[in-house]
């Protein structure tokens, strides 16, 4: 069972559990009643979620273990760049598809994520990686965790930084590409700039130069699919051997790989930083 606590901190946190635990931590009707099955403590007393809350309260909640879900666990090694009891980082590998998909045959991270844990766990990537795209992906452990790191993300508390190859070197070499995305097509994967489409950010920096193009840092303040490989092809400088957004090249993949990540650890709120270097074999 894994413990939670918070300590309610103004007025306008205070009211009942059940509206503290919704609209103050966001979350979810389903993982409310995961919650009360687990038990919740006001000030050391168990209480019920109808139990008021004021400024200064300790809630403690205990969440008890989730069965696996439909994913059948795959014997296959994983580079662990950071675990505790609520979370876990891996170094995903160029190729690996992060989640299984109809018509997929290759063992996905979540496969691997399953053996890995013994098989009782129920896959939660906070961040998702395209099957090609390396770097890393932070797991939840359990349903809290992945609320209060959702809710991190969507608030902006979440940053991520990437590395990719591209082809070209941007002028001017440093810059902020502020461009909405949106589906090409109703039914397709591919997603384009277009006015209609949703707020996307990307901030860029070159950091070397290499024969045709450049070695880029990147920086996505918007979460869109697809989001770094639009915007480099927006601005005329696709990722080398993006066969979606630039020119495929034979027996090539594009190079983009997701190096370091900050966030709120979600059982501590403090800040913390991961970063992985990796192999990067294309720098």
């Amino acid at each position: 069972m894994r413990e939670y606590s918070f300590t309610v901190g103004n007025v306008t946190e205070s009211g009942t559990v059940d509206a503290y635990l919704r609209h103050m931590l966001c979350l979810s009707g389903t993982v409310i009643k995961r919650v009360k099955y687990g038990g919740i403590r006001k000030n050391g007393e168990v209480v019920t979620v109808r139990a008021a809350l004021s400024p200064g309260d300790v809630i403690e909640i205990s969440l008890p273990e989730e069965n696996s879900e439909n994913v059948t666990p795959a014997d296959v090694p994983l580079r662990i760049v950071y675990e505790d009891d609520y979370i876990l980082c891996v170094d995903k590998p160029s190729g690996m598809p992060t989640h299984p998909s109809r018509g997929n045959h290759i063992t996905t991270l979540a496969e691997a994520g399953s053996f890995y844990m013994g098989g009782q766990f129920v896959f939660r990537a906070v961040n998702r990686l395209d099957r090609d795209t390396s770097g890393l992906v932070l797991i939840s452990k359990d349903m809290i965790s992945a609320s209060l790191l959702g809710r991190a993300m969507k608030n902006g508390e979440f940053s991520k930084t990437y590395i990719a190859r591209l082809v070209g070197v941007p002028t001017p070499p440093v810059g902020r590409v502020d461009a909405p995305i949106e589906r090409e097509a109703p039914d397709s994967q591919k997603r384009t700039v277009r006015a209609d489409g949703r707020p996307s950010v990307t901030d860029y920096s070159v950091r070397s130069v290499c024969p045709g193009g450049c070695i880029c840092t990147l920086r996505p303040h918007t979460g869109r699919t697809h989001q770094i490989r639009v915007h480099m092809a927006y601005i005329g400088h696709p990722l080398y051997a993006d066969a979606m957004y630039g020119t495929p090249i034979p027996g090539e993949t594009f190079s983009l790989r997701c190096t370091s990540m900050t966030f709120p650890h979600p059982a501590t709120g403090e800040s913390m930083t991961i970063t992985s270097h990796g192999d990067g074999n294309f720098l």
